[in-house]
């Protein structure tokens, strides 16, 4: 078990330290800003739609190694995908962060992340750019 938890603690650093889809994206349709006050999380997600699905997906902030994984694995979970299929992947990671057992996952690959809902205190590091994620795709649906 402390084999898994250390290979899933290097993807987050990894993820911190390399952020995919990192940094502005100037084809943006849509996007949104978050914001934790408690911690000082800071991260803007950037998408561009076309039709319904989301063609590409940047983010910008800065904060936490949670936060700034996460934000990194989210990009990766959802481009390419339907806005309806991201929301499920929203709701199913966020389910995994916060229960104990997730029912019908759609977030396999997101399971590094898991371990977050034993530090209540960091869920809202680790679905910070989730949230801001789903403000943006709410914009881009009345754009």
């Amino acid at each position: 078990m402390n084999e898994i938890r250390e290979l899933y603690q290097e993807v987050i650093l990894d993820h911190n330290r390399r952020p995919r889809n990192f940094g502005p994206l100037p084809e943006a349709t849509s996007q949104a800003e978050g914001y934790n006050p408690l911690c000082g999380d800071k991260v803007s997600v950037f998408v561009s739609l076309q039709g319904d699905f989301i063609k590409d997906i940047h983010f910008t902030g800065s904060g936490c190694a949670i936060s700034q994984a996460s934000a990194s694995l989210m990009t990766e979970a959802v481009k390419g995908k339907s806005i309806a299929e991201a929301k499920e992947i929203l709701e199913s990671f966020h389910q995994m962060v916060t229960d104990e057992k997730c029912a019908n996952c759609k977030a396999e690959e997101l399971e590094v992340l898991a371990g977050v809902k034993e530090y209540p205190i960091r869920i809202k590091c680790a679905t910070l750019a989730w949230h801001t994620l789903a403000s943006a795709l709410e914009k881009g649906a009345h754009a």
